[in-house]
């Protein structure tokens, strides 16, 4: 029997709480120096895997349908009246950093299974499809493009170029959905949904500093993130002259040191820039590094201003090249987004839901990147941040977002769904 639709939808924050903590328990670990629980799960390991299953099941129970397409990203379907209709999406990933906590993604796919719940529970239909998805190697830590999953769905990315992607130890994508069970059979190519809305944790100060519980969030910024390998020559720590080394080390800190210049210059606009990965070969106390592997990672608002911090750099590298015999430099692309600003309409529908849930909210741009920039390009598309502790740090075991919190978000997230699934 079908009930009548209420004007807001309020979820089950007890379950949905219960439901983070057990899928952080998939991939948990101790942090030896802090003594905090983590969550280590990257993208299609064993852990990740098991993530899967887990909440593959969940959309079972909750009776969602569902298929997993040809880059393993996992859908559950809610039928709606019409199911003919576009479905309204959301979702969000499961795959961690290696250092990860229990949000980070995590409450946008288990949010929008509580929200099918609360429907079940409510005995409501709503007039179009909803599906929830869980995207494949969101973070980009594990085979080195982040968004992946949500990339090759949307079509900016192909299926051959993702499959064929490797990790450290020289494992395909492909190899690893194969080896996993989750080589799924349905065309990876997504139809345009209705609509797209994505809950996430902030990860961020903004939400905290303002003391609201929850952002309407107006698009993400220009991510590039590229691999630079330093070629020097080695030798020994003692004999060798300074001035007749071409050492890879000092190129490498050199160039950390040219990137945070560039930051407080204040000439690239609102630039940060990381260096997240650094190795040095062979890594032996009394050598001179012959090689360094770097990574650098580039954020801005601005892509004009992206664009000149970028070819900010390739000077530098060209003049450093250049100035120290015996030194090469190559540089590899990994990814590289445009700034993405989100439907408006989508944001009105979330600020409304977010008034009629009494909770006070502000517009923000995301720092993060996110697969709601890939689903962008294909439907209106918005997202809903809600409020971190500790200043919102992620990618941390310290990251922590209250019962309460969470609970507002997907509060926010439920109506936001159910007032655009019954949209003509």
């Amino acid at each position: 029997m079908t009930s009548p639709t209420p004007d807001k939808l309020t979820v089950d924050s007890d379950r949905l709480w219960q439901s983070l903590m057990d899928l952080a328990e998939i991939g948990a670990y101790r942090d030896e120096r802090t003594g905090l629980r983590g969550v280590n799960r990257l993208a299609l390991t064993d852990a990740d895997a098991a993530g899967r299953r887990r909440v593959g099941a969940w959309m079972e129970e909750a009776r969602l349908s569902v298929r997993i397409d040809q880059m393993g990203n996992i859908y559950g379907r809610r039928e709606g009246a019409d199911p003919s209709a576009a479905p309204v999406l959301t979702g969000s990933h499961i795959d961690s950093v290696a250092t990860a906590g229990a949000f980070d993604g995590c409450l946008g796919v288990l949010g929008g299974i509580e929200v099918v719940r609360t429907l079940n529970d409510r005995g409501i239909t709503t007039r179009r499809p909803i599906e929830v998805a869980v995207f494949t190697e969101e973070e980009g830590v594990r085979f080195g493009t982040d968004m992946l999953g949500s990339a090759v769905a949307a079509g900016r990315l192909t299926l051959e170029y993702a499959h064929a992607l490797t990790d450290r130890d020289g494992r395909t994508l492909g190899g690893e959905l194969t080896r996993t069970g989750f080589d799924g059979p349905a065309d990876v190519r997504l139809a345009p949904p209705h609509a797209y809305v994505e809950c996430h944790i902030e990860q961020g100060p903004v939400l905290a500093e303002h003391n609201v519980p929850v952002g309407v969030v107006t698009g993400v910024q220009g991510i590039s993130w590229q691999e630079i390998t330093i070629h020097g020559r080695a030798a020994h720590a003692g004999t060798t002259p300074t001035r007749l080394r071409a050492d890879a080390a000092l190129a490498a800190a050199q160039i950390i040191v040219q990137l945070r210049a560039m930051v407080d210059s204040g000439a690239y606009g609102e630039l940060r820039a990381t260096v997240g990965h650094l190795n040095v070969h062979p890594d032996l106390t009394n050598i001179v590094p012959a090689r360094a592997e770097m990574t650098v990672d580039l954020r801005n608002p601005d892509d004009t201003h992206m664009v000149r911090a970028e070819e900010a750099l390739a000077a530098f590298l060209r003049d450093l090249e250049d100035s120290q015999p015996g030194l090469t430099l190559a540089t590899r692309r990994m990814a590289q987004t445009a700034h993405v600003p989100f439907d408006k309409s989508v944001q009105k529908t979330i600020a409304q839901a977010a008034d009629d849930h009494d909770l006070p909210y502000i517009p923000l741009l995301s720092g993060a990147g996110h697969d709601a920039q890939e689903i962008a390009a294909i439907c209106p598309t918005a997202m809903i941040f809600v409020r971190g502790e500790h200043d919102g740090i992620s990618h941390n075991p310290r990251e922590y977002s209250t019962p309460q919190a969470c609970a507002h978000g997907v509060n926010v997230l439920a109506t936001t769904l159910l007032r655009l699934a019954n949209e003509d």
